[in-house]
């Protein structure tokens, strides 16, 4: 099994290097994995790592509210931070709570040993659904923590040719698991080193929101008037905002695109008429406009404290972005509906704290009905964020189990 394994990881090497050729984002992949070793010389040897490990992005905002806590209770640890795809190292390649973030190189036998010899860890956290062969068998020596694991009936570590790997998954030393389901499944494959956490984004997001940020120009834009957010939206879901509610005049409209090159900036200025992007908001200009274009990243969060109604992107593509960003702040959310595979959609659903949106029709008939029944989105509204609020904790679990010492 273990030879089939490397086989595919070698042939996955050559088809992304025969690939970076033509991709952009494999190119950039290639590249900082070629940077990797490099990177890792400049750890300090005298400091205790603590390598967190992130496929993306997504995985990341798992990661983070984790890692912080760390690094303001134990300033004697040092933070590695790795990432396999683009879209998450070139976000968070300056990310100030790490001491050095690099790209993961593919698990081929010598990339591991090369990378765990140079690494040195002294704990390691892999998060959600990350296992490796060689680097767990590389680390058969060192504290292996799965963080906010979710596993399904479908997962392929409950399939016939996963024995091998199940029974490697016995390097870990806990499983910081999200739900009841994935700890069942745990208990099905003979693991007892299991704990139900939950999931960490809600911590994060909680501290978030009691971070005080303004934006004066963005508030006179709204002007009192009813407000919408549609945050990391992409044009499948800015089509169907724009058939809903472009054409009404009682309600300003912020979009914060997943998108913000300039080409797509510029459509969408374009596509939704009497719109203006945040770069060229100012004082004299700021409620001359319906629709406002966030053309920028790193303050959607705190954006969706400002408004009414969330609506979150991503429901008709791959699956949606972080819904917990908007609930935080007791705000109703929508979302298309690719978003079965997220516990929290599922969940704020059948609370009656959100909505599946399939057209504009659905998008324009729960709005109307939000802005016209005061009652109804008060319920909505706290149910968001007592939800959020009862789902925190999970740091401090993880933190517990682990024993960092001063």
């Amino acid at each position: 099994m273990k030879i089939l394994y490397n086989i595919g990881i070698y042939l996955l090497r050559f088809g992304c290097l025969a690939a970076s050729l033509f991709n952009t984002k494999i190119r950039t992949m290639c590249s900082g994995q070629r940077q990797t070793f490099e990177r890792l010389s400049a750890l300090d040897k005298n400091k205790k790592t603590l390598w967190f490990h992130c496929a993306s992005l997504g995985e990341f905002e798992q990661a983070r509210n984790l890692i912080e806590t760390i690094k303001e209770r134990h300033s004697d640890c040092q933070i590695l931070l790795s990432f396999f795809s683009p879209s998450g190292y070139e976000i968070r390649k300056n990310y100030k709570y790490a001491d050095c973030v690099v790209y993961l190189p593919f698990d081929t036998p010598e990339n591991a040993r090369k990378f765990v010899k140079a690494a040195n860890p002294s704990m390691v956290f892999f998060i959600k659904y990350e296992f490796w062969w060689n680097y767990i068998t590389n680390l058969a020596d060192v504290p292996l923590y799965s963080v906010s694991l979710i596993l399904r009936k479908n997962h392929y570590l409950l399939k016939p040719y996963s024995a091998y790997f199940v029974k490697l998954l016995r390097n870990f030393n806990m499983f910081f698991v999200q739900n009841k389901e994935t700890d069942e499944i745990l208990q099905s494959l003979g693991y007892n080193n299991k704990i139900i956490a939950g999931d960490t984004r809600f911590d994060r997001v909680m501290s978030m929101s009691e971070e005080k940020k303004n934006f004066p120009l963005i508030e006179k834009f709204i002007d009192g008037k009813k407000s919408f957010i549609a945050g990391s939206s992409w044009p499948e879901d800015e089509k169907i905002i724009h058939s809903a509610l472009a054409q009404r005049k009682d309600i300003k409209i912020i979009l914060a695109p997943h998108l913000i090159d300039k080409n797509h900036i510029d459509n969408l200025l374009h596509q939704f008429g009497g719109s203006l992007a945040l770069s060229s908001l100012t004082e004299d200009n700021c409620r001359d406009f319906d629709v406002l274009i966030i053309d920028n990243i790193g303050m959607l969060m705190y954006l969706y404290s400002l408004c009414d109604i969330a609506y979150i992107g991503g429901g008709f593509k791959e699956g949606i972005h972080n819904i917990l960003e908007a609930a935080v702040f007791g705000k109703p959310v929508a979302f298309g509906p690719n978003n079965k595979k997220f516990q929290e959609a599922q969940d704020l659903i059948a609370l009656h704290a959100a909505r599946q949106i399939n057209n504009s029709e659905d998008l324009k008939a729960w709005t109307d009905m939000l802005w016209s029944k005061e009652d109804v989105y008060k319920e909505y509204s706290s149910t968001a964020k007592e939800y959020v609020i009862r789902h925190t904790g999970a740091t401090e679990k993880i933190l517990k189990e682990i024993c960092l010492t001063d």
